[in-house]
């Protein structure tokens, strides 16, 4: 068997290749490899929820549900694996643990990393399916224009804007609106790095 590689999140954006999807950009905690997982809308808007700690629905997404049952029942989720690649399809597992007893649930890989980020338990693959499926992508970000204004003048509007972007996600999510809120949050992202 391959050797086991953890995985962290690196970040979550609309799939410029499929409409309605977005791509989950995974990356080797020590390595500059990236896995993008194409997912769902309902799982971007779950992961994006999740990692943004300031946002709490104002009733429990599915995902947390899960959680809540978990806890309710002593089920810990111990740690997720990323085990195999079939046409371009990843499958992941949980490994859970109940009174003692280790139970490992077949999930999909989206469903999986929500749930991993709600319990903080590591995301793991296998180094053979990063040598297959694993990209490096160019992380430079392009934050000045060429017309941009001077700091001190672009530091107020953007802490204006950062505020008013708050609100507006503030407000996305008290009508559960979290198609709209995951966009809001990465515009904040973008002004805030």
């Amino acid at each position: 068997m391959s050797q086991k590689v953890r995985l962290i999140i690196k970040g979550l954006s609309y799939s410029q290749t499929q409409s309605g999807a977005y791509a989950l950009v995974l990356g080797e905690e020590n390595g500059n490899r990236k896995l993008p997982v194409i997912i769902g809308g309902f799982e971007a808007q779950s992961i994006a929820i999740a990692l943004e700690k300031d946002v709490e629905p104002p009733r429990p997404l599915t995902h947390d549900l899960f959680v809540n049952f978990a806890n309710k029942f002593a089920i810990e989720l111990k740690e997720v694996v990323i085990h195999k690649l079939e046409e371009g399809v990843f499958f992941s597992m949980m490994i859970m643990e109940n009174e003692g007893h280790e139970v490992v649930l077949d999930a999909r890989t989206s469903d999986a990393v929500a749930l991993a980020i709600r319990f903080g338990c590591p995301i793991y693959t296998y180094s053979n399916i990063l040598e297959k499926a694993g990209v490096v992508l160019d992380e430079k970000t392009d934050t000045e224009s060429p017309t941009s204004t001077p700091k001190t003048k672009s530091k107020v509007s953007s802490k204006d804007k950062l505020k008013k972007l708050q609100q507006e996600m503030d407000e996305a999510v008290k009508n559960e609106d979290y198609e709209k809120a995951a966009r809001i949050r990465d515009e904040i992202d973008k002004l805030s790095s």
